[in-house]
């Protein structure tokens, strides 16, 4: 088997189109589409469920996946054990996160970490949904459940507070919000039930199931934008929220704490680059405490 068509493979599955698999190959889309077909007749199976939507693996696709991750993840590693670089601080990170705590916390936070490493790139994924670090699309990510896969380095990174905000100019045209009951007679903002990656986030289910939203997102930014521009009022994450001079916490009843994790595959973690940003963030989010937590 050529490792040339694996990499062709591996990219194939984690763009799950042609296209995009081929603009980060530097290929054109035939070659592409060639080098699967010869992949497949090689090993005499069907790799990938073809659609219009892209390229899906089929059952026998992700059991190659399983396989070609290890062997891509070893070489690379190996590669940068023998040319010295795992100890340079310098090259790129990849780093997952969330798409508020990415956004709102992070890159904000980032100056000084480029001030001491001058070197090292950062680029910064804020997702809607898990990070594939198996896949090696990122090389560490920030999530909100503990990964269990036993292949990564996990620790927990900080806890977060989220409480329920209004804009200072919904109040006055609506009215003061003081007690639970009162929301039934407030325009309520929150996510899409049914495509939550992450049972962490059904909040309202647990506290307001009676109560149908008046405006739903998958992203918390466009929560927390249409909140300032006066939609209604919605649970937010403090260091989120506190950061607009347009917002007022409301119901002190919804108290929510959840937690941050930091993950990374262990042979990233070998590298220097990799455990530089590891530590200057939790070193960040043990400083900001008292903005996590809402204080």
């Amino acid at each position: 088997m050529n490792w040339d068509d694996l990499k062709v493979f591996l990219e194939v599955a984690r763009a799950e189109t042609l296209s995009l698999a081929a603009k980060r190959l530097k290929l054109d889309s035939s070659t592409v589409s060639r080098r699967i077909h010869k992949l497949e007749a090689l090993l005499e199976t069907q790799l990938f469920d073809r659609g219009v939507g892209g390229h899906s693996l089929t059952n026998d696709g992700h059991e190659l996946l399983k396989t070609a991750i290890v062997i891509e993840q070893k070489t690379q590693s190996a590669l940068e054990i023998l040319q010295g670089k795992n100890l340079q601080e310098q090259g790129n990170v990849r780093l997952g996160t969330t798409d508020a705590f990415g956004s709102f916390f992070i890159a904000p936070n980032l100056v000084s970490f480029f001030d001491s490493h001058p070197n090292i790139t950062v680029d910064l994924l804020p997702l809607q949904r898990f990070v594939k670090l198996t896949q090696h699309e990122a090389d560490l990510a920030v999530t909100i459940e503990k990964p269990k896969n036993k292949l990564l380095v996990v620790s927990k990174l900080s806890d977060y507070r989220l409480r329920m905000y209004a804009s200072k100019d919904y109040l006055a045209e609506h009215g003061q919000l003081i007690k639970l009951e009162q929301l039934s007679q407030h325009s309520l903002i929150g996510y899409v039930d049914d495509l939550l990656f992450s049972e962490q986030l059904s909040y309202l289910n647990n506290y307001l199931s009676d109560i149908k939203p008046t405006f739903r997102s998958t992203s918390v930014i466009s929560q927390f934008s249409a909140v300032e521009q006066g939609l209604g009022v919605a649970i937010l994450p403090c260091f989120l929220a506190d950061k607009s001079d347009k917002l007022v916490r409301v119901l002190d009843q919804i108290d929510i704490t959840r937690s941050f994790w930091i993950a990374a595959p262990s042979d990233r973690m070998r590298l220097a680059r990799v455990s530089h940003l590891w530590h200057y963030l939790k070193q960040t989010a043990k400083d900001s405490q008292d903005i996590l937590m809402g204080a």
